[in-house]
């Protein structure tokens, strides 16, 4: 269970021990919060769980008071020590079973090692955790039936108030876990895919695209939207929708792709492409980075798509890009330019485009291991394909010497044959390898 974080409220100066005396006192003197009311233990004793409940509610603020300081989490079986603070029962037995006969909290030896149920605690947590639990189970009721509501709806409206139907299902699902699992049982996922098409308007489609996204779609689901009219649809509103609707678009499309073995070739047009490229290069909206190469790594898994990648300028691109990526986007955009690399268009695109050698061989030393590997793997390449021509763009970069600090972290058959392409063998060109530092 996550380590549960204390509230910030004033009960985080207070001490609760046997001296509550009762719940009311303890409302009043704020420890449950201002205006929060007592559930009737006695009906929620036969209806609730308390450890159910802590686990359901772990990402919520809990009262310090509630919380264990062995253990950072709420009590279920509080005790109190003769020292007055106190502890959850098996916490302290196993501080005990270790030996240590102190207090945890305070280092002060005790001078009676019992323990002292603390009943008024362990009924606040149990009524504080009640109330907070069934409040949520109120609210989610309150969501499952609004989105059987809005799918009524959407059955019959049109227009603007279609559009405001989808805006609230959107917001509602981003916002619920329940609402998501409603709208899928519900058959909700056939009737919003239903209202992509060719005639779909941008505005539509970009809030039944951000709906979708967010639910889990079986594999008939995923067939129906890789229908060209609603992929066509996707494709415009990607490259014309906002950064957001843009983003929706890139991971409801990796979504339909990911472990459908004819599907990115079918539908990876050049506006595709393109699209994912200018949502790469955004500098004003850096969030779009990843998502973009992530589909673009999921799109040239298949061979016959990367020549056409290569013909809409990708590989100049990408090897632009490298220098303002953080690790994870640039092993994404070197295992790219490693698959590119594979067919003779990309190897003389790599060859051509003149940053390559620099770029490539600049974050050899800077960059994770995956990183290092891909970008050996992409200079070997080249230099293979054009040894004549790359070989002192390599030295001119300072292959030499970052060959030597990274030859005790790589294959060394690689390394040797790269070093032999570049020509820094202490024979090709005439280079010694000292010259190079």
């Amino acid at each position: 269970m996550p380590m549960y974080q204390p509230s910030n409220r004033r009960e985080a100066d207070m001490k609760l021990d046997s001296q509550v005396l009762d719940l009311e006192t303890a409302v009043k003197d704020g420890i449950l919060g201002g205006g929060c009311g007592i559930i009737s233990t006695g009906f929620a004793s036969q209806k609730l769980d308390l450890k159910i409940m802590i686990e359901e509610l772990e990402s919520i603020d809990v009262p310090p008071v509630f919380i264990c300081p062995i253990s950072l989490e709420p009590m279920q079986d509080p005790v109190t020590l003769c020292t007055g603070q106190t502890y959850e029962r098996s916490n302290i037995l196993k501080w005990f079973s270790l030996g240590r006969y102190t207090c945890p909290t305070t280092m002060q030896e005790l001078w009676d090692d019992s323990v002292t149920p603390n009943k008024t605690l362990q009924q606040l947590i149990f009524s504080w955790f009640s109330q907070k639990y069934l409040a949520m189970k109120k609210r989610s009721e309150d969501v499952q039936g609004r989105v059987k509501e809005i799918l009524e709806n959407l059955k019959k409206v049109k227009g603007q108030a279609r559009v405001q139907a989808l805006k609230e299902l959107r917001q509602v699902v981003q916002a619920h876990g329940t609402a998501k699992k409603t709208v899928v049982e519900n058959g909700g996922v056939g009737l919003i895919s239903s209202l992509l098409g060719p005639f779909t308007t941008h505005v539509v489609g970009s809030e039944v695209i951000g709906i979708l996204v967010n639910l889990n779609l079986d594999s008939n689901s995923k067939f129906d939207l890789l229908q060209p009219a609603k992929m066509s649809l996707m494709v415009d509103i990607l490259n014309e929708g906002s950064i957001e609707t843009k983003i929706n678009c890139t991971r409801l499309i990796r979504m339909l792709m990911e472990g459908n073995d004819f599907a990115s070739e079918n539908v990876a047009s050049l506006s595709l492409l393109v699209g994912l490229l200018r949502l790469v290069k955004d500098k004003k909206h850096q969030n779009g980075v990843l998502p973009g190469l992530s589909l673009l790594k999921v799109i040239c898994s298949h061979e016959s798509v990367r020549n056409s990648f290569v013909n809409v300028g990708a590989v100049p691109q990408l090897v632009e890009l490298m220098p303002e990526l953080n690790n994870e986007c640039l092993e994404l955009v070197l295992h790219l330019l490693e698959l590119l690399s594979n067919i003779p268009e990309g190897r003389l695109a790599l060859k051509d485009c003149p940053n390559t050698i620099p770029n490539v061989v600049k974050l050899l030393m800077k960059a994770s291991e995956n990183c290092m590997q891909s970008a050996l793997s992409i200079l070997w390449t080249i230099c293979k394909f054009a040894p004549e021509e790359c070989a002192s763009l390599a030295l001119d970069a300072g292959l030499a010497a970052k060959l030597l600090l990274i030859a005790a972290a790589v294959d060394m058959h690689e390394l040797a044959l790269l070093a032999m392409e570049a020509g820094i063998n202490g024979g090709a060109n005439d280079v010694e390898v000292g010259e190079c530092f």
